[in-house]
């Protein structure tokens, strides 16, 4: 009801409020909705809430072997610990053990075998944590070892697969190679990638009095964690809620493996009665949860004497892990984006999903596109080195668009290009073409240090793989007093989604945010949730929100024509007033009027993306609603006696079409730029012999810091550049595309190391690019290196 101590605004007052913009709605730098809690420490995530006194927390005992039978579990040990309640292997679990997100091949906890260092094989509950732990590891657990396969290239070769292999195909890339003038074949290894989520996988559950579960969950997927919840309990899914307000990060690793502690946490809350919860500690969070795909990528290029590409044949190998997870959807991403921004002329593109005795890997943000576009940047810089010429030139001579050159490989047309004008803007900006020579005077002047330069673009498809996620539901109330309670399936994990779609309900309603409060995602409010991942969480549930308060706004302009007598184009909605012809009414006054006279003042909504799909067997379609664009130029400097590297400088240009908040969308770009230098820099993963992830924590795995940031960097957005496609508010996704922005300076390092090569070599650099492989690969074309090799060895011989 209306307020008796608000002050009633005069008429100038609020003509003269109804004449400004809107400052909170779409295209403003709204801050973070949790940014102030965040900073202050109050942001609530699962590990902050309250406990239960009778509360048990979660420990599972993780394999120590990568492939062996399990010949004798005993668990009896665990109870001999204080505050014990329940020690449960596979046989305990109720319903269906397996939790694999789309094929089998995931149980809960190993059943007889198991196929990876760090499965969770028992689970212990007690009154606290290191009980729980010490109890664990008391039970007897015994191995008859197998034969572990941990190497991509040995999967292969023995084909070992998780799923069937696929392949698109446009033309004859076999006869177009045969008649290509040069011809360069290769191969090229691309290092995993952890997600290091600053909060690591967590759970909290709490039984309900009708066999139920609330389920407080860190995960992109509830309506996953709902389903798999209530399969392992053997319940139906309306038994089970789930509550996730926010999360420490995700990145594609709470996607699916965010199922494991939500589904152990309810089976053990389901057998005592109490609530329990599981979070994860850092190093076996590492150990037991999956990671990027590594790949093994294959290819055989053929070309004309200005680069231009004319016959490819490529092979990307996914290294999964021990079951099938997402990766299917996975590779076909690599192989989608296998041609980047680039036509491939006649093309064969073969994926494999290759089986390893390791944790199962996962989606993360590109979701296998980043490994695909790898290996033709490689490429792109073989032909420049191999024809000695600027590799920009090479690359923008086989961008799409030229010469009708506008269909890809899986036959999807490349509409609406913008990458010849953000290159083209890219390189002035820059000054690429100036520094580029300043750079070979530096490089031809300094026998130590030695710099390189290089412009990347990113072509990147906006949708999910899996055709049936493109979809999305909202929730929106107006309450009587004027203020908008919104949910959404869509999961905030730090990149401001929920800001972004509570820009988007305040601009249709033309209201100022802070008359909007989001509530987590909850299952109760909004069913069947697709994952927030693939960057459709704003394009999906922003358009659901989007459909909902215009529902709402539509019974609103119908009770204001009939109950004034004008027609609907006399009610208009401006910065929180209502303006009927010449009257001025503020919105929560015309809400309570509305209220007054029996009109719905709440809305579900809903979205489905239009016109994709994909003939997994014919390999053709329109897979991606639109293409995101951008393009980067990173400098470096390398020391040729160490293989260390500084960025010097990154410029970015980047495609959000109409952008919904430039302050949140620059910070996306610039996180994920880093996040992309890290994968193809510093971020190594190494298992040793018997399966074990040895680089399990942060002492050993190094994410960038604020010292491998660009001294200079400068990032801006493609400006007037509205997306083409009915996006919301006509805007592009950001999430993902930016990651692969950060491939230029991998570029850039092999740039530098081929100015000590000598005549002819074309230096071999796989990812990550630590100092480690540069400095190897500095030493693999350097001829002054190779005569000391010589030398050496002839010393040697004469000895």
């Amino acid at each position: 009801m209306s307020n008796p101590h608000k002050a009633a605004m005069s008429h100038e007052e609020m003509v003269a409020i109804a004449k400004q913009d809107l400052k909170t709605g779409v295209g403003k730098s709204v801050k973070h909705d949790s940014a102030a809690k965040q900073v202050t420490g109050e942001a609530v995530y699962i590990d902050d809430r309250l406990e239960f006194p009778n509360q048990l927390h979660v420990y599972a005992r993780l394999s120590t072997q990568a492939h062996a039978n399990i010949s004798h579990i005993d668990v009896s040990p665990c109870y001999e610990f204080d505050g014990v309640a329940i020690a449960i292997t596979s046989e305990d679990v109720p319903g269906q053990l397996d939790i694999g997100a789309i094929l089998p091949g995931d149980p809960l906890l190993a059943d007889g075998k198991v196929e990876y260092y760090g499965q969770p094989v028992i689970a212990v509950a007690a009154s606290d944590l290191e009980t729980a732990r010490k109890a664990a590891h008391a039970a007897i657990i015994e191995y008859e070892p197998l034969p572990a396969v941990l190497d991509v290239k040995e999967a292969l070769a023995k084909k070992l697969f998780v799923t069937d292999s696929h392949r698109q195909q446009r033309g004859n890339s076999a006869d177009a190679l045969a008649k290509a003038k040069h011809v360069l074949e290769g191969d090229i290894e691309i290092g995993g990638q952890e997600h290091f989520y600053l909060e690591t996988q967590t759970s909290s559950v709490v039984p309900t009095e009708d066999g139920g579960m609330i389920v407080y969950t860190s995960t992109q997927n509830p309506t996953e964690v709902q389903k798999l919840v209530a399969e392992v309990l053997g319940v139906p899914m309306h038994k089970v809620m789930i509550d996730m307000r926010r999360m420490g990060g995700g990145f594609g690793g709470k996607e699916t493996q965010a199922a494991s502690p939500a589904c152990l946490s309810a089976v053990i809350a389901h057998l005592t009665g109490r609530p329990a919860k599981m979070r994860l500690l850092r190093n076996e969070d590492m150990t037991s949860t999956g990671k990027r795909h590594p790949f093994y990528n294959q290819y055989k290029v053929g070309f004309d004497d200005t680069g231009r590409i004319q016959g490819i044949d490529i092979t990307v190998t996914g290294n999964c892990g021990y079951s099938p997870d997402l990766s299917s959807s996975i590779v076909d991403r690599a192989m989608f984006h296998s041609d980047n921004a680039y036509y491939l002329g006649d093309a064969t593109v073969t994926g494999h999903r290759c089986k390893t005795n390791t944790a199962s890997n996962t989606a993360y943000r590109g979701f296998g596109g980043p490994q695909g576009m790898m290996t033709i940047e490689h490429i792109m810089d073989e032909i420049a080195l191999y024809l000695n010429k600027d590799p920009l030139e090479v690359r923008k001579r086989n961008y799409y668009g030229q010469e009708d050159r506008n269909v890809t490989h899986y036959y999807q047309t490349v509409e609406d290009n913008f990458l010849p004008e953000i290159t083209e803007q890219l390189e002035a900006s820059s000054d690429y073409h100036h520094r580029r020579k300043e750079i070979a005077e530096f490089n031809a002047t300094s026998p130590i240090l030695k710099k390189g330069l290089a412009i990347t673009p990113v072509k990147f498809g906006i949708s999910f793989t899996a055709t049936f996620l493109n979809q999305a539901g909202a929730l929106v109330h107006i309450y009587t007093d004027g203020s908008i309670h919104l949910n959404h399936g869509g999961t905030e994990m730090g990149q401001g989604l929920n800001t972004k779609v509570a820009q988007i309900v305040a601009e249709e309603f033309q209201v100022d945010i802070s008359r909007i409060q989001i509530t987590a995602t909850n299952t109760d409010k909004v069913p069947n949730t697709s994952p927030t991942a693939a960057s459709s969480g704003t394009d999906l549930n922003g358009k659901a929100a989007q459909n909902a308060a215009q529902t709402i706004k539509r019974r609103l302009v119908e009770f204001g024509s009939s109950h004034y007598g004008v027609s609907p184009e006399d009610v208009v909605f401006k910065n929180g007033m209502v303006m009927i012809r010449e009257k001025l009414i503020p919105f929560e006054d015309f809400i309570q009027q509305a209220y007054f006279n029996q009109v719905s003042l709440s809305s579900t909504g809903f979205y489905r993306t239009p016109k994709i799909y994909y003939d997994h067997q014919q390999a053709k379609g329109r897979p991606f609603y639109y293409y995101a664009y951008g393009a980067s130029c990173s400098e470096v400097i390398v020391d040729t006696l160490t293989g260390e590297y500084k960025i010097l400088r990154a410029d970015i240009l980047h495609d959000v079409g109409a952008s919904l908040n430039p302050a949140i969308d620059i910070g996306q770009i610039e996180g994920g730029f880093i996040q992309g230098v890290g994968w193809l820099t510093t971020e190594e993963l190494i298992w040793n012999e018997q399966g074990r992830l040895m680089t399990n924590g942060p002492a050993s795995y190094k994410i960038p810091a604020i010292a491998d940031m660009p001294i200079d960097f400068r990032t801006h957005l493609l400006q007037n550049r509205s997306n083409p496609e009915d996006t919301v508010f006509n805007s592009k996704a950001v999430g993902e595309p930016p990651f692969m922005l950060g491939m230029s300076v991998w570029s850039a390092l092999r740039d530098a190391i081929a100015s000590v090569a000598e005549q002819g070599q074309i230096p071999k650099l796989d990812t990550p690019a630590t100092p480690e492989r540069v400095l190897m690969a500095i030493q693999a074309v350097q001829p002054s290196f190779n005569q000391a090799e010589d030398d050496h060895k002839i010393t040697e011989q004469a000895e």
